[in-house]
């Protein structure tokens, strides 16, 4: 009698996100419960310092590495939206790819995959030919590379199109709208705080493939990995919280494409 293959699922959480002197979460607690890390590459958040550190800890926690290429916005986090080209967008993420893999070269690993940041990856969502720009940036760069986007996306689309390998990407601490857009961040309630009420959400996604939206109706949504945040206040718990309740509800947590 064949075994069932158990469901997997992966964890991601955006990293090296401290710049200098200045630190945002705990970033080596969080690499002991995810999967996969998507690390800043110096527009939006990151220095040299902190993306070579992130390399080696994520290396030796056999958690796969990703770039996390955003539009060049230190003072705003990455968070505003520009008024950019194709063609702009294009080179920004074959830059960033390029400075994070000099780190994974020089450690003796390789990257993984690659994530849009914050406005970039809600652009990138919904406008096609800034979705064709990243898409076409990554499989220049290396094709077996995986491109994470947003569930039902026009990135994803875009990535599927010219055969690149894609992670479609859903949120446990975010709302969705009935389009499958997520929530705008400045809006009331778009950021779900309460770490059960967001478990609940990320258990959903993960085994039955769907999510309530903001006007109670129900979203088909199937999910490759989970985003956490490791920016908020309660990361870590939640992260802990959330890897031991898809653990009982029998998924295994593993990176894209792993073994």
């Amino acid at each position: 009698m064949e075994a069932v293959a158990m469901k997997r699922i992966d964890l991601n959480c955006d990293l090296g996100e401290s710049f200098g002197a200045w630190r945002m979460g705990d970033d080596d607690a969080l690499l002991a419960l995810i999967s996969s890390a998507s690390i800043a590459c110096g527009f939006h958040a990151g220095d040299p310092d902190i993306m070579q550190y992130t390399v080696t800890q994520a290396m030796a926690r056999g958690v796969a590495i990703g770039a996390h290429v955003s539009l060049p916005d230190l003072q705003g986090f990455g968070r505003r939206e520009m008024r950019v080209t194709p063609a702009e967008v294009h080179a920004m993420t074959l830059y960033q790819i390029g400075a994070l893999h000099a780190f994974t070269q020089a450690a003796g690993t390789r990257l993984a995959h690659v994530k849009p940041h914050g406005a970039l990856y809600n652009m990138a969502a919904r406008d096609t030919a800034l979705a064709e720009a990243i898409a076409r940036a990554v499989q220049q760069f290396d094709p077996e590379l995986r491109l994470f986007g947003l569930a039902n996306s026009a990135l994803i689309d875009s990535a599927r199109a010219i055969g690149l390998p894609v992670a479609a990407e859903a949120f446990a601490d975010r709302r969705y709208c009935a389009n499958g857009s997520l929530q705008p961040r400045g809006e009331s309630g778009a950021v779900i705080e309460d770490v059960a009420q967001a478990t609940t959400q990320a258990i959903g996604i993960a085994q039955d493939n769907s999510v309530a939206a903001t006007d109670g109706s129900r979203l088909s949504l199937h999910a490759d990995t989970l985003c956490l945040h490791g920016d908020g206040a309660h990361a870590l718990t939640f992260a802990s919280q959330l890897r031991e309740a898809l653990q009982a509800a029998g998924l295994r947590i593993a990176a894209p494409g792993a073994v």
